[in-house]
């Protein structure tokens, strides 16, 4: 399988568009072709456990990796998943379902590829024949930090740095961030917002003269961010897994369509649904929920991609995004694969900070796609007559896509012609990531205290609390570096020269 760039014509291997993250002219790598699963390869993956499964998917992607040594590798890394299952799903009532992506050692749906990266980027050093030490740079909005640093720490001749917004990632993702052991690991704040930390990091990959100081430490870029399509390609097969955990349990038959609605920031979640329904899955609609950051939902609805808008703190702040970055490659598809204009669009988006497309590339993105939105108010009551009714305690980013799909529903049950499907609402972080603002939406209280917030929401649903993150409270605080934008790549540098953590605390 080869890959290309969604700004030019670029060519690369599997191996490679995994290594190197990210294309030199600043294009994503997107795959030549979309492979496909057969309906005998979707009966036959009935049988199979979750890293089977997975295996299957991404041998569709990465046909250098020798198969054996990908299946133990993925064997291994859900093996860290707790009661075996690495993403269960939860029948909630008839026709709606919860999919779990947050019992992994993080307790978030990262997880699900940040525990897999690191195999697929070692073996495709070996298999570029790369001799480098690899700096794997990450800008997170809160969960991508902790499992990528989870994923990659102490891994032989690897580096990574996680840059993240001071003041915008909830005080739970901090500590798991700034308390991470490791000794090839660094944290540090930057003074803005994801965007800014985003953008940063994306300035470094496309500078010539940075990958040259780099070079001269004798190290070599890569992301593990979803623009890489090493990060992106586990999280295709979670949607085959779901699907199959439906027929097999007698909700649908086999060929049924179903839909699934995502929480969504980035947008790399919701492309790798996209992306399964593009291999043969039977997807339906995939439903793009948005907190009051609603960047998405306008694009939608107008054609026009404008992030010159104020920018919301939000209690769902790895969603509080307003440059989507996965969005280029479906721009990239509908668009007819036509790179110069892709190319064009995001460098208008870099100068303006806006873009249009034109009407039939729109009717195409809602041919596939509906996109809606919800405040803080409504997310809350969402949470809260969620678990009155059914029990079912949700995170702030899953309490945004079951408003989201709820809207969604009654939207089309006023449609006479509309075809009933299930619906997966995709649950991407345990509620104890977020115990302040779980505990207001569960009960009306405020607490100041992480930990105590832990402690009433356990009392409330009696909902397991995850060993991780019992073990931070105590933890000492490693991290405390701090920079501006401007000023990432002295600190990237300055980690990349020394033998500890450039942040960590004497």
């Amino acid at each position: 399988m080869e890959f290309i760039s969604t700004r030019g014509q670029e060519r690369v291997t599997g191996a490679q568009a995994v290594v190197r993250g990210i294309a030199k002219d600043g294009g994503l790598f997107v795959p030549q072709t979309f492979p496909q699963v057969t309906r005998a390869e979707l009966e036959e993956m009935l049988g199979m456990d979750y890293p089977e499964r997975a295996a299957l998917v991404l041998r569709k992607y990465f046909d250098e990796y020798d198969p054996k040594g990908l299946l133990a590798a993925l064997k291994k890394a859900y093996a860290q998943f707790e009661d075996g299952d690495a993403a269960p799903l939860v029948r909630v009532e008839n026709g709606m379902y919860m999919l779990e992506l947050f019992h992994g050692p993080t307790c978030a749906f990262k997880d699900m590829a940040l525990t897999v990266l690191p195999y697929l980027l070692r073996k495709g050093c070996d298999l570029c024949g790369i001799r480098q030490n690899i700096l794997v740079l990450v800008a997170t909005s809160g969960d991508t930090g902790k499992a990528a640093l989870e994923g990659f720490k102490d891994a032989e001749g690897i580096k990574i740095m996680v840059f993240y917004p001071d003041d915008g990632v909830s005080k739970m993702q901090k500590l798991q961030m700034c308390t991470q052991d490791g000794n090839n690991v660094n944290v540090v704040a930057v003074k803005g917002n994801f965007d800014d930390c985003q953008t940063g990091v994306k300035k470094i990959f496309a500078s010539e003269a940075c990958a040259a100081a780099l070079s001269e430490k004798n190290y070599l870029l890569s992301s593990a961010n979803s623009i890489n399509f090493g990060r992106l390609a586990p999280q295709i097969a979670y949607y085959f897994s779901a699907y199959c955990d439906l027929v097999s349990s007698d909700q649908i038959k086999m060929g049924d369509k179903v839909d699934f609605t995502v929480p969504t920031g980035n947008f790399g979640n919701i492309l790798a649904a996209y992306y399964a329904k593009r291999m043969g899955l039977p997807v339906g609609t995939l439903v793009c929920a948005s907190n009051k950051n609603n960047v998405l939902t306008d694009f939608w609805q107008k054609g026009m991609y404008d992030c010159k808008r104020p920018f919301y703190k939000t209690m769902s702040p790895s969603m509080d995004i307003l440059v989507s970055s996965n969005l280029e490659r479906l721009i990239f598809e509908l668009s007819g694969r036509d790179a110069a204009l892709t190319a064009d669009r995001m460098r208008s988006l870099a100068s303006t900070g806006r873009y249009s497309v034109r009407a039939e590339e729109l009717k195409a993105y809602r041919e596939s796609f509906y996109a809606g939105y919800t405040g803080e108010a409504e997310t809350v009551d969402c949470m809260y007559e969620f678990f009155t009714e059914y029990g079912y305690p949700m995170d702030t980013h899953t309490g945004v896509a079951m408003s989201v799909a709820q809207r969604y529903e009654e939207k089309r049950a006023d449609d006479p012609g509309a075809e009933a499907r299930p619906m997966v609402v995709v649950s991407t972080a345990s509620p104890y990531k977020f115990p302040q603002d779980v505990l207001y939406a569960l009960t009306g209280n405020d607490v100041k205290d992480s930990f105590k917030g832990i402690k009433r929401i356990n009392l409330l649903t009696a909902m397991k609390v995850p060993e991780a993150l019992k073990a931070i409270r105590y933890k000492p605080i490693r991290f405390k570096q701090g920079t501006v934008p401007d000023k990432m790549f002295e600190e990237v540098l300055k980690f990349v020269s020394s033998e500890a953590p450039a942040g960590a605390a004497e």
